[in-house]
């Protein structure tokens, strides 16, 4: 995890991007890594932390399924035509800070953009995020809510540090991870790590930021971003 004072988006490379196709896949291009990461519990039950499980060969273009129904996950195969699936994107492109609340604790602030939610569970445990924060002068407390906001994939949680107002984000290498959790069996959303920018398939670009989701599933009523409808589809 990395202290920087700026927003929390990586350093952006033009060479990667994932376009958003109307109706149709997300197409992915210069090379960006292609990963499939489970989210395990803790010996309470609570989601803490993630193991990769598979890396895909790196292709410098590929078509990521969008609608759900492919038969070659995470690829596309071209059901979405046949399916005639309505991928209409209602996500709105205001930054993350216009629509976040804040909490303000003794050693950190944490933001919370509630609209994000993907329903990830890492912000549970100890308490819950939100009281960790409220109790941060407490070193164990602190450390564990940063450690769940930066666990969060779709960048709902951001802390601060009150002392040097610096927001706390982890490293990552440009690439998307495929979200699994077996334990319920929920297979979750793409995450786009590292800023990789997103256009719209009118050619917008959504705000970058280093944590992103974008629905897989195809339900999301805030497309292309995930909004958690898969917890309630078991593929």
């Amino acid at each position: 995890m990395t202290e920087k004072n700026e927003s929390p988006s990586g350093p952006q490379d033009d060479s990667m991007k994932i376009t958003v196709s109307k109706n149709g896949p997300y197409i992915v291009t210069g090379g960006v890594p292609l990963a499939t990461s489970e989210i395990c519990n803790d010996d309470e039950g609570y989601c803490r932390t993630w193991r990769e499980v598979k890396k895909y060969p790196v292709q410098e273009k590929y078509a990521l399924c969008r609608c759900g129904q492919s038969m070659n996950k995470p690829f596309c195969d071209g059901t979405h035509s046949k399916s005639h699936f309505d991928g209409t994107e209602a996500g709105d492109n205001e930054p993350f800070d216009k629509g976040a609340g804040v909490i303000r604790g003794p050693a950190l602030t944490l933001s919370d953009n509630n609209h994000l939610c993907v329903h990830a569970r890492f912000c549970m445990r100890a308490g819950g995020i939100w009281n960790l924060v409220e109790q941060s002068d407490s070193p164990e407390a602190r450390d564990i809510a940063i450690e769940e906001a930066c666990n969060c994939p779709s960048g709902r949680l951001v802390i601060k540090d009150n002392e040097s107002w610096n927001i706390i984000e982890p490293e990552f290498e440009k690439s998307i991870v495929i979200i699994e959790y077996p334990p319920r069996g929920e297979h979750g959303p793409l995450w786009v790590r590292g800023g990789i920018p997103i256009e719209s398939s009118e050619g917008k670009p959504y705000e970058i930021r280093n944590r992103v989701t974008l629905c897989r599933c195809g339900r999301s009523d805030n497309k292309p971003f995930c909004n958690g409808s898969h917890i309630q589809r078991h593929e």
